[in-house]
């Protein structure tokens, strides 16, 4: 029997766009002869629906477009995640469902049965676990279908199971079915396709059976989804895989997956910078398409992080829909516009100078009578922020476009950014690459011929907000604070681990400071698309005020 595997981007709530596309592609897929076409979870809604779940507006509109859709697909039998309710009381009013139809009917339903709730999961707010373990029969084949966490809990795997059931190993006890289905909206983060692939061949070792993976793809406000539909051999290896980042059908014939055929070559990209440059493409591409944007402003620094930023909105939107502008202070230096305007020509992008001079100058005297014998300090530095700040917004109004800000993970983390200033914006394009990462994203872009300017990569670092001033008079260096920050924020290791790392008491001390004194001004900054483990944004849930301090 030939599969496709059909790996969507949906929008969340565009019944009839999502479904118009299952329909079309399903249809497309039955073209090509195949019997099965398999969609990933929620496709009919989008994944995450979040509180759209709590309004019955919503979830008649979705019953009304999955009834329509399982008499458009003629021809060809279709499984597709899907919300359906939840009739038992008590119980959450909902379930997410694996729905298969043929020939204009629903002939079989499955419900998810792991609803994780961490990071940026919050699945057991809406749903209630499914109990009964089921396969379907079709074309000969029992089929045993699942809904992407229902496969992620092997305790031959997994090295801390959070959950006491296993349903793969429910559905694979006494009569297992031919062929496993897993159908998901596995957001991305580095290293998560190889931990997939590790995780999914071992599975089909242990059971000595072949896997069939469907994942949705597209940016989804901060989430990342990667697509990457997999296909496995009863004995681990990959036998299929489509493509990242980008919607696609993968046929794939049953007989094929016998443990004699031939493997593909295909394996998870091994090149982890150009995976997260295509992630943030894709994520600043669907992020304004989908909220109704189509053109971007950026505040050119001089430096690598907006250079960065210009580059990856040009990959995104065109740079003929980019403007980016310089606002250069009275400590801003001639090299830093220089960059800007290379980095401009070389994008082909809009570019503008706006100096901020005279507004500062202005700010100063209007509050001279208040500062009157205090020196100049760090209010002063936020000032200059500041105004830029308002001048991107308010060209960002005049001209109907999305004002994406430039700040990194790093200084996310310690604070070293401006409320109401640098940190003003609809989107944060990189609030979630660490510093060092920058770098390599820069070098990347620059593969093949100078985009950003090599010495905006080269220079060291600075704010340019006073004078001779730079990053590392105030942080530490790039390349101790990053692994610092990674150790305290995404493995969640103790003070005393990250000392034991080899890094100095007093600055890891300092750092987890700045980490904690800072989380209401993260708690303020746009949305940030999520490439690492733990992000700043909804996954990552701290109190801001809080008085916990570890002791060694």
């Amino acid at each position: 029997m030939k599969i496709a595997l059909i790996q969507t981007n949906p929008i969340i709530g565009n019944f009839k766009e999502n479904c118009a596309k299952i329909s079309r592609l399903a249809l497309k897929a039955r073209d090509k002869g195949c019997e099965l076409a398999i969609f990933p979870e929620l496709a009919i809604c989008g994944y995450p629906p979040q509180d759209l779940l709590e309004h019955q507006a919503f979830i008649l509109a979705h019953e009304q477009a999955m009834s329509r859709l399982v008499k458009q697909c003629s021809g060809i039998a279709v499984l597709c995640g899907a919300i359906t309710r939840n009739q038992a009381v008590p119980g959450k009013p909902l379930y997410n469902s694996a729905v298969f139809f043929n020939n204009g009917e629903i002939i079989f339903t499955s419900h998810k049965k792991l609803l994780p709730t961490y990071d940026v999961f919050d699945e057991s707010r809406y749903f209630e676990p499914g109990s009964a373990d089921q396969s379907v029969i079709f074309q000969n084949l029992k089929l045993g279908i699942t809904i992407c966490e229902d496969i992620f809990n092997d305790k031959d795997i997994i090295p801390r199971r959070i959950y006491q059931l296993d349903p793969l190993a429910q559905l694979c006890s006494g009569d297992k079915p031919d062929l496993l289905i897993n159908i998901a909206a596995s957001p991305y983060n580095l290293g998560k396709p190889q931990l997939r692939q590790t995780i999914f061949s071992g599975l089909c070792t242990k059971y000595n059976l072949p896997l069939l993976y469907v994942n949705q793809v597209g940016g989804q406000d901060s989430l990342l989804f990667d697509g990457r539909s997999l296909a496995f051999m009863p004995d681990g290896r990959l036998a299929a895989a489509a493509d990242s980042f980008s919607e696609d059908i993968l046929i794939i014939d049953s007989a094929d997956l016998g443990g004699n055929a031939a493997a593909t070559d295909s394996t998870p990209p091994t090149n982890d910078i150009a995976e997260v440059f295509s992630a943030l493409v894709m994520g600043v591409t669907d992020y304004m398409k989908k909220c109704g944007f189509s053109k971007g402003i950026i505040g050119l620094s001089g430096g690598i992080d907006s250079a960065l930023t210009a580059t990856i909105a040009a990959h995104a939107l065109g740079p003929e829909n980019i403007m980016g502008v310089a606002l250069p202070s009275p400590y801003s230096s001639q090299g830093s516009i220089d960059d800007s305007r290379q980095l401009a020509e070389n994008l082909g992008i809009r570019f503008e100078i706006i100096p901020i001079g005279d507004l500062f100058n202005a700010y100063c005297r209007t509050l001279a009578p208040f500062f009157q014998g205090l020196a100049q300090d760090i209010t002063e530095q936020n000032i200059q922020a500041r105004i830029r700040g308002n001048l991107l917004m308010a060209l960002a109004n005049k001209f109907n476009s999305l004002l994406l800000s430039t700040g990194n993970k790093s200084e996310m983390a310690v604070g070293y950014c401006t409320l109401y200033g640098d940190m003003s914006g609809g989107l944060a394009v990189i609030s979630d690459v660490p510093k060092m990462l920058v770098y390599d994203l820069a070098r990347y872009v620059n593969r093949e011929k100078e985009i950003i300017p090599v010495n905006t990569i080269t220079k060291p670092p600075s704010a340019e907000l006073a004078p001779d001033q730079l990053d590392q008079d105030d942080l530490p260096p790039y390349e101790i604070l990053d692994p610092i920050l990674k150790a305290w924020l995404e493995e969640q290791q103790s003070l005393t681990e990250i000392i034991a790392m080899g890094y100095e008491r007093s600055v890891v001390e300092d750092v987890i400071r700045r980490v904690k004194r800072n989380e209401y001004k993260r708690k303020q900054a746009p949305m940030g698309l999520k490439v690492t483990s733990k992000a700043f944004g909804f996954g990552r849930r701290y109190p801001t005020a809080e008085q916990f301090r570890e002791t060694l």
